[in-house]
């Protein structure tokens, strides 16, 4: 399949940004879009003038643009479902709340008005016969619209118009904002001599016709990088990024043995460069689909052969997968690793796989005999893979668990947890 044409969109640029001033009440909830879906004329705007504004509370995701400072606005307290990104920043200087949830049972919580919104700042895509669309995620921005006071809306025509993510009619938007900036892009890591020994082991685990999910980062990024060769791949994933458009033109994806949706890549979110926004733009071979539609158990269950891959901070010799925390300090996400790993249990012929690094950067061991943080119970858990193998953990009972986690270590940590096994 060929890249679909780019229509630049013609939309007038506003020499000023917004005055916020009225349009904030104390202890407001704004809610702004995540990732590479950050408004960031509007959110720039917002941050600058946040020291004349009353105090207010500020919901985001991922953040992968440079808005959100540590000591921006301190009269702003943020919120989050996870610390991914540069929401480190405010992770790390105590100004990020997080919110411990499921992504997609948070963005369900806008919908079922858990949580409400007071004010909504969205990057839209326009086409020429004037259709919006969310373009690059379809999360909980448009639930938290339905309930907010006031939705103020950046249309920038450098976004990418996506199917499945289009604005509902009858949904109002009470202010229009022309972008000053093309959409924040994140480009893939080059892999290092660890990622690809790790993703030489997970590959062997996928076959022609499964299905992928995965998430961002060096180590997904060269799992899908030695896929290549395979045939007849399907995407359902909560994201997808600029490897996939490899895999897509060199022929592995073909979506055709998913089981559902053939022919299509199905995602939550788009998230890379200007090379995947132009392919996504006007292409109804990908759908932009809400968490209730990616991560839903019924539809992963009938999906085909789904492969979840997905990383972890640590995990316990028992296979309990920690995402969240390392010595009590909020430094990852759940996001969608449960949803898919029950998922693709579930599926037929799925698998699920957790793949990390045996050490981290200070040298101690990410195996280790006990999580901190519990994200993915050892019930749930499959194929554990660091670069020194494969550690099958479904049917196992602790201890031959606890040896195949060793056996998956760094050897320089294997004695230490062998002993500690021992111990238990």
């Amino acid at each position: 399949m060929g890249r679909p044409s780019r229509t630049r969109l013609s939309v007038p640029r506003t020499p000023a940004p917004i005055d916020f001033s009225g349009l904030i009440r104390e202890g407001d909830l704004v809610v702004c879009g995540q990732a590479t879906a950050e408004p960031v004329t509007l959110t720039e705007a917002l941050i600058a003038q946040a020291a004349d504004l009353p105090p207010f509370h500020m919901m985001v995701g991922p953040v992968f643009s440079e808005t959100f400072p540590a000591t921006c606005a301190p009269n702003v307290s943020f919120q989050s479902y996870g610390v991914i990104g540069n929401a480190r920043r405010l992770a790390r200087a105590g100004r990020l709340e997080v919110i411990p949830s499921n992504y997609s049972a948070f963005c369900g919580d806008f919908a079922a008005h858990r949580h409400k919104a007071d004010v909504v700042l969205v990057q839209l895509a326009e086409a020429a016969d004037g259709r919006l669309s969310a373009s690059l995620s379809n999360d909980y921005v448009i639930d938290a619209a339905r309930a907010a006071r006031r939705v103020i809306a950046e249309i920038n025509p450098d976004a990418p118009f996506t199917f499945g993510a289009e604005w509902p009619e009858g949904l109002p938007i009470h202010m229009r904002v022309a972008a000053r900036r093309s959409p924040v892009e994140l480009a893939s890591t080059p892999p290092d001599d660890v990622s690809r020994r790790i993703a030489a082991h997970a590959a062997s685990l996928i076959i022609d016709g499964s299905t992928l999910q995965f998430g961002v980062g060096r180590i997904p990024d060269a799992i899908l990088s030695s896929l290549s060769h395979l045939h007849n791949l399907g995407i359902h994933s909560g994201l997808i990024n600029d490897a996939v458009v490899d895999l897509i033109v060199c022929g592995a994806v073909t979506n055709a043995k998913k089981g559902m949706d053939p022919g299509i890549t199905v995602t939550n979110q788009v998230i890379g460069t200007k090379r995947l926004y132009r392919f996504v733009h006007e292409n109804r071979t990908i759908a932009v689909r809400p968490t209730s539609y990616t991560h839903s158990q019924n539809v992963l269950a009938r999906l085909n052969r789904l492969v979840a891959i997905n990383s972890a901070l640590q995990v316990g010799l028992d296979g309990s997968v920690n995402s969240e925390t390392l010595n009590g300090v909020a430094i990852g996400a759940i996001g969608g690793q449960l949803d898919f790993v029950r998922g693709a249990n579930a599926s037929p012929g799925g698998r699920a796989i957790i793949a990390l690094p045996a050490t981290a950067s200070d040298g101690t061991s990410r195996i280790v005999a006990h999580v901190e943080t519990v994200t993915t119970p050892r019930a749930d858990v499959d194929a554990i893979v660091t670069e020194w193998g494969i550690a099958e953990l479904r049917g196992c009972g602790l201890a031959e668990r606890g040896r195949r986690m060793i056996a998956i270590a760094a050897p320089e940590h294997r004695d230490a947890l062998s002993a500690q096994l021992r111990g238990r």
